[in-house]
């Protein structure tokens, strides 16, 4: 018999918000907590490109490594979720959420990264964490690494490029599963894994001086070796917990073609192909594709490999695919004549047919609903969450102290709208956690006044404030859309 077409969301679909440890704990010197690559991230100024900070030096490491304060460095100090975690946590259960997407610090369970142990304080700061999302029924969606690898990484090894990296990050994860497996049944390896390519010190602490013209080789011997971590890390995670899932997470930086000459359509594809799909094909379906090593040849890339790594890639590949989507880009053989915008993670040429956030990206509803398509076609059947989502604003409170973010209800609605739509097209959305349930320091700039949350948080970019939580009115909103399963927008 020929089935029918959903007509919105499943029943058990899981409604939440996502989070990242670097961006809200803070809590960077205490509880034995070791400084990580976040603990570098100094505030930008939001005129300033983003792809003219992301390169990370040695002297601003060693400028980060002797300073002891929080003030220049906003993301070691965040929103207090360290402090304030239980009370936050509540606030999503009054929204009603199912699912609460988060990550753990690898330098608080490993302070330096390449202990042996891990620090039983930091241990015992998520048991609590966890346990108060069970208390409100709340399923954990894990990022085991969120741009906040150990520093001590950086400084010793040289980041993701050195193959230590595989079994230090494969202890970490063991540990993680061990202590949380019975809290957790979806993990996620590594946030905005092809951050390798455009995020590379924050995804992988490869510092570019290092490397000069080998700059790109590196990063490429940093994502093999993550594609075997991670194959190693499902391999055990499989053996302990049966019931377990590990996905993949990616930022697709999702493409137009200019104009419909054929060399700009393939340029969208070459851009896909190595800003997206390279990373979601390899953990997705196992092997190496055809363009990726046809683009090793034709640069000179030669990866430092084990024979045995194809066969984990292969054998432990991912069980679901997550991915973060904020906006939309143009390819084209001809870079003169297009405006640009500052996207996430990178510049990118702007599409004249879309409107903007104040921050620059562009906002394109619709294109989310062309990516789940995308996604759904290339890996036919595979469960799927969109798990970062969100408009940064400048929130203002009012005299009555209310938070009137229309502008966000009406983003996150016209983008949930084109999730029910990816799904009665058959794509196989199981999960959406918004960016973010609080305000918190952002990931690129580190600023404080860009806000995305359904809660606002009384603190500003000089660190001032009373740290008080206040709901805005998306709050209320977001409440009515999961207890109707988003039958209501």
């Amino acid at each position: 018999m020929l089935k029918h077409a959903p007509n919105g969301f499943p029943i058990g679909f899981l409604w939440g918000s996502a989070s990242a440890a670097c961006q809200i704990e803070g809590g960077c010197s205490e509880g034995g907590k070791g400084l990580s690559v976040a603990d570098v991230a100094m505030k930008q100024d939001k005129e300033v490109p983003r792809i003219e900070y992301k390169n990370v030096t040695k002297e601003q490491i060693n400028a980060a490594e002797g300073y002891v304060g929080e003030e220049l460095y906003p993301k070691r100090h965040g929103v207090d979720y360290y402090h304030r975690f239980k009370e936050d946590i509540a606030l999503c259960a009054q929204m009603g959420f199912t699912a609460f997407r988060m990550s753990i610090a690898w330098s608080r369970l490993f302070p330096n990264g390449d202990e042996l142990e891990p620090n039983p304080e930091g241990l015992g700061f998520y048991h609590e964490v966890f346990k108060e999302l069970k208390k409100y029924k709340m399923e954990p969606i894990v990022t085991l690494s969120h741009f906040e690898m150990p520093l001590h990484l950086v400084t010793q090894y040289g980041g993701w490029a050195d193959r230590k990296l595989i079994d230090m990050f494969v202890r970490y994860c063991k540990v993680c599963f061990d202590e949380y497996g019975s809290y957790v049944t979806y993990w996620i390896n590594f946030n905005e894994m092809n951050g390798t390519r455009f995020n590379t010190f924050y995804s992988t602490g490869i510092v570019r001086e290092d490397w000069g013209d080998k700059f790109e080789q590196a990063t490429y011997q940093a994502a093999h070796n993550q594609f075997v971590a991670s194959a190693k890390a499902v391999k055990y995670l499989r053996e302990k917990w049966s019931n377990a899932r590990m996905g993949c997470m990616v930022v697709p930086f999702t493409r137009y073609p200019g104009t419909c000459k054929p060399e700009d359509v393939m340029k969208m594809q070459h851009d896909m192909h190595l800003d997206c799909y390279f990373y979601t094909d390899i953990y997705m379906r196992g092997e190496y594709p055809g363009y990726a090593l046809r683009y090793f040849d034709d640069h000179q890339i030669q990866l430092e490999t084990e024979d045995r790594d194809f066969e984990l890639i292969k054998t432990y590949t991912v069980d679901y695919l997550t991915f973060s989507y904020y906006s939309t880009s143009i390819s084209s053989v001809e870079q003169e004549g297009w405006e640009t915008t500052d996207g996430n993670l990178s510049q990118q040429l702007k599409n004249p047919y879309l409107e903007a956030s104040e921050w620059g990206w562009q906002i394109d509803p619709m294109g989310l609903r062309y990516q789940l398509s995308c996604f759904a076609d290339r890996y036919p059947g595979v469960e799927m969450m969109v798990v970062e989502n969100g408009l940064g604003a400048q929130d203002i409170v009012e005299a009555d102290g209310s938070i009137q973010d229309d502008y966000r209800i009406d983003y996150l609605r016209r983008h949930i709208e084109q999730i029910k739509e990816s799904i009665r097209d058959g794509a196989n959305v199981i999960g959406y956690t918004s960016w973010s349930s609080m305000d918190c320091i952002s990931s690129g700039t580190s600023e404080m006044a860009k806000r995305y949350g359904f809660i606002y948080i009384d603190l500003d970019d000089n660190n001032e404030g009373t740290l008080e939580r206040k709901p805005k009115k998306s709050f209320y909103w977001y409440k009515k859309v999961i207890e109707t399963n988003g039958e209501k927008l």
